[in-house]
């Protein structure tokens, strides 16, 4: 595993590296948001640990810049705050998983080993599925229960985007800018729209239902036990 570690704290810093060294991995270490930021582009990493608040650029902005270019690169993000609006702001920005502080190095490792090989498998999967919905990547097709669902061009890239963020929480403005490719307008309601032309598609004559309502937060395509 080739690790991505910014974090402006040099003992924590140290105490990571070391850590994975330890166990065989090689770990490249910046100490300000500028320069990890030029060092993710300079190489393939497997994965970012990023901390949120650094010196220049911060772990978000960094996030949502190696989102855009580098989606095939894992990103977790450290951070001294636990708050549910925290984490949010987190996903929200593209994390894959989150991390308070303090933490044991054990759990860190663990959490960077499975989302590494999540990453991997999703590079090698061509198939989108959630329970009997099924996204081919390849031929552009969805099927439900084997019947084949014919959707316009924004409606297949908004369905492709919650697959790839199945059993999380997506906000109207990450789907926005992942989608649509802009700037959140808080007067348009264009998302929602969306979202119900996508629910008569693939919810509506279909259970269980899969595109949910978190109020307040966004959408989350799941499965409700």
């Amino acid at each position: 595993m080739t690790i991505l570690l910014v974090e402006d704290e040099a003992r924590l810093a140290s105490f990571i590296q070391k850590g994975f060294e330890n166990e065989g991995h090689e770990i490249d270490v910046a100490y300000d948001g500028q320069a990890g930021w030029s060092m993710a582009q300079q190489r393939a990493y497997d994965l970012a640990i990023l901390d949120v608040n650094l010196p220049y650029l911060s772990g978000l902005e960094i996030c949502r810049r190696i989102r855009a270019d580098y989606p095939n690169m894992a990103v977790l993000l450290l951070t001294a705050l636990d708050s549910l609006d925290d984490k949010v702001l987190g996903f929200e920005a593209g994390a894959d998983d989150y991390l308070a502080k303090p933490f044991a190095f054990k759990e860190l490792l663990l959490r960077a080993r499975a989302l590494t090989q999540r990453r991997a498998a999703l590079q090698g999967q061509r198939l989108l599925k959630l329970a009997d919905l099924q996204l081919d990547l390849d031929a552009k097709i969805v099927t439900r229960a084997g019947q084949r669902i014919d959707l316009t061009t924004r409606e297949y890239s908004l369905l492709e985007h919650l697959l790839l963020n199945q059993g999380r929480i997506v906000s109207r403005v990450d789907i926005a800018e992942r989608v649509w490719e802009l700037n959140f307008d808080t007067n348009t309601n264009i998302i929602d729209v969306y979202v119900s032309y996508l629910r008569k598609k693939i919810d509506r004559d279909f259970t269980p239902k899969l595109i949910h309502t978190v109020v307040g937060m966004g959408y989350v395509l799941r499965v409700n036990e």
